[in-house]
């Protein structure tokens, strides 16, 4: 139990980390509340110390009048909110770029980049302070305060700010290299096939078979996507009453409110469970499956083979025109597809601590996953020879590490198809021959392994 309940934490924290990570204004907030609280302690602790400091620490602080102090901490403030316009509009135009050639499921990547929110947290933060210190300088009643040390540590703010500017512009720039998009994509999903890999759920010997009567379905709250599911927290309902729960929608799959999710019946035919039982079982079952309005890589390990497969088709569409980048999205989803078959398999079912089974999973079956990287690109880049030579090489890879006879049999498959559709693409002698080879490959792989 101890270490599902630290596997059950690390995907609450992996949980908590996406949701703040995706939205560019909790970091760059706190900035601001954490620059206007510096700004109010600094001038304060400049009342307190600035008549004992020693020559050597004055010697560097701010020297000026209070127009002077005003002058330069006004200056600041101006520019630094003009440096940030500009790094929030450049951040749109990456968006823009990212969601027009490469895919529309991306920009939640640049919204959770963390140059972007340091960048605007630096700029928004040093503004604050600014402002902070500013409201401090005074000459009234014939006794000028400057805050100096305040007034020092808002220049040094502004340098650094400059500094962090150009190696955010660096960095943009390189961000929007597709090349870069794959990789960071291709990274994110092997931390979530790693994350599913070293769940330490106990298997169930047998999977239980639905009654044909006596079965309840909970239902969605809302439309949208399962981004997630606290298999530890059925368990414990489902060990509680002594049920056993059915999942009926893989994570990463669209759900449509009212429509059932989950079913679960008890697992002794003859108990019976009073009406607020029954509604405070649908209701924390229900609570165990997150809706989202859009997909998450934290448990979904089909969402980065669905952004590479974007890649590569948007590549493909005659708008883009780039068949140099499908070929290397398809380099990514073959690794990927090799990773997903190293993972330990899957149990279909799983027990609570006693080994009773109490829980019935919807997998990620790597046949669909196969048939989601070869589907698309095989029908877009059939007709160019450098695609489809990469789909017979990525087919052979596969055939070469798969081992399972039900996924070597989903290789052979997708090889069929993969053929009939080169052989519809209107190639010359030559290239027929090349193709034909490639498939002989592929088949040489999968009867010798």
């Amino acid at each position: 139990m101890a270490a599902n309940s630290d596997n059950g934490f690390r995907r609450r924290w992996a949980v908590w980390s996406e949701a703040i990570a995706s939205r560019l204004w909790p970091i760059p907030m706190a900035a601001v509340i954490a620059g206007v609280v510096l700004g109010i302690a600094i001038p304060e602790l400049d009342r307190a110390v600035d008549e004992s400091l020693p020559e050597n620490v004055t010697a560097v602080l701010f020297s000026g009048g209070t127009e002077a102090a005003r002058a330069v901490l006004s200056a600041i403030a101006g520019s630094l909110i003009t440096a940030t316009s500009l790094t929030f509009s450049l951040t749109v135009v990456a968006l823009q770029l990212a969601s027009s050639q490469a895919s529309p499921r991306l920009l939640r990547m640049f919204a959770s980049d963390r140059m972007v929110h340091a960048t605007l947290a630096l700029f928004l933060g040093t503004f604050a302070y600014s402002l902070a210190v500013l409201r401090t300088v005074s000459d009234a009643d014939g006794e000028p305060f400057v805050p100096r040390m305040g007034v020092t540590i808002a220049s040094m703010l502004t340098l650094a700010s400059v500094i962090m500017l150009t190696f955010f512009l660096a960095h943009l720039a390189r961000q929007l290299r597709v090349e870069t998009m794959l990789r960071d994509v291709h990274e994110e999903t092997q931390r979530t096939i790693r994350l599913a890999a070293e769940t330490p759920h106990t298997a169930a010997d047998r999977v239980p078979d639905a009654p044909a009567v006596g079965t309840r379905s909970v239902l969605a709250s809302r439309s949208g996507f399962v981004t997630g599911v606290d298999r530890n927290a059925i368990l414990e309902v489902a060990a509680e009453h002594d049920l056993v729960v059915r999942e009926l929608r893989t994570v990463g799959s669209s759900v449509i409110e009212g429509r059932p999710m989950l079913e679960w019946w008890a697992r002794e035919p003859r108990t019976l469970l009073g009406p607020d039982t029954l509604r405070q079982v649908d209701d924390r079952l229900g609570g165990a499956v997150r809706i989202g309005y859009e997909r998450t890589p934290t448990q979904d390990v089909g969402f980065g083979l669905r952004q590479l497969v974007d890649i590569a088709v948007r590549a493909l569409s005659p708008g883009v025109n780039d068949p140099t980048t499908a070929v290397h999205a398809l380099s990514h989803i073959s690794a990927v597809l090799a990773e997903l078959d190293r993972m330990p398999p899957e149990p279909p079912a799983l027990a609570d601590e006693h080994g009773m089974p109490r829980l019935v999973q919807s997998q990620h079956e790597f046949v669909d996953l196969l048939e989601l990287a070869v589907e698309q690109p095989r029908r877009y880049g059939a007709s160019d020879p450098d695609v489809a030579a990469r789909l017979f090489q990525m087919l052979e890879e596969l055939a070469e590490c798969v081992r399972q006879p039900e996924r070597r049999s989903a290789i052979r498959s997708q090889l069929d198809r993969l053929e009939a559709s080169v052989a519809d693409g209107g190639y010359d002698a030559e290239e027929r021959e090349r193709f034909a080879r490639l498939g002989r490959d592929v088949r040489t792989r999968l009867t010798s392994n």
